[in-house]
């Protein structure tokens, strides 16, 4: 019988592959991992270290030639509208952050605001269209996420930026380490100086 480590790696590969071939978000790709599996519902899910890690191989295996390249277009986009909505104290989240992203994945923001209704009424009256929904935030309360669908030229395809509006007084933790000592998310500041740093490592093309 195998142990829970093997097991709780089989799901990360296996949870790996859905994040990138298909571009689910981590929590559904561990749950949809265990049926591709055959395990039961119950069967205990790997940490997100675990999933992570996994997915850097996956990429590293199988989407080296063509994952940095896709990465920079979704910063550069990112970046975009961080500078449009610069008034909310922007900060990028997520894989297009932490470098897994691929074509498929999304780009998530979170906004920092005086006044929860702010940026809303911002895209209204900038004419973007969006939806409006609840989700987690990163300290597990829910808050307001608008999801607009973005065109991004580089991939030829339209990709969503989600922006999740938090408290202006939540800032003050939103830049504590995570588990492994990173920045779990950066202001426009940062996501330059990292694209600058790529750019320098060569893993990108200017």
């Amino acid at each position: 019988m195998p142990n829970m480590e093997s097991v709780a790696q089989e799901i990360a590969a296996a949870a790996a592959r859905l994040v990138v071939e298909e571009g689910l978000e981590w929590g559904p790709a561990k749950r949809r991992a265990l049926k591709v599996l055959g395990l039961g519902p119950r069967t205990a899910l790997p940490a997100n270290d675990l999933v992570e890690d996994a997915v850097r191989e996956y990429i590293d295996i199988f989407c080296a030639d063509t994952q940095p390249a896709e990465l920079a277009a979704l910063r550069r986009l990112a970046a975009v509208w961080m500078e449009r909505l610069a008034e909310f104290r922007p900060h990028l989240a997520g894989a297009v952050w932490h470098g897994t992203a691929t074509r498929l994945s999304d780009v998530y923001l979170q906004l920092f605001c005086d006044d929860p209704k702010s940026a809303e009424i911002t895209l209204i009256d900038k004419g973007v269209a969006f939806e409006a929904r609840s989700v987690n935030g990163f300290l597990g309360e829910p808050v307001d996420a608008l999801s607009v669908s973005a065109r991004c030229a580089e991939l030829g395809e339209s990709v969503g930026v989600h922006l999740l509006i938090h408290d202006l007084d939540d800032l003050r933790g939103a830049l504590r380490p995570d588990a492994r000592g990173r920045p779990p998310r950066g202001d426009l500041a940062a996501l330059r100086a990292l694209m600058a740093m790529e750019l320098e490592a060569g893993h990108v093309r200017r």
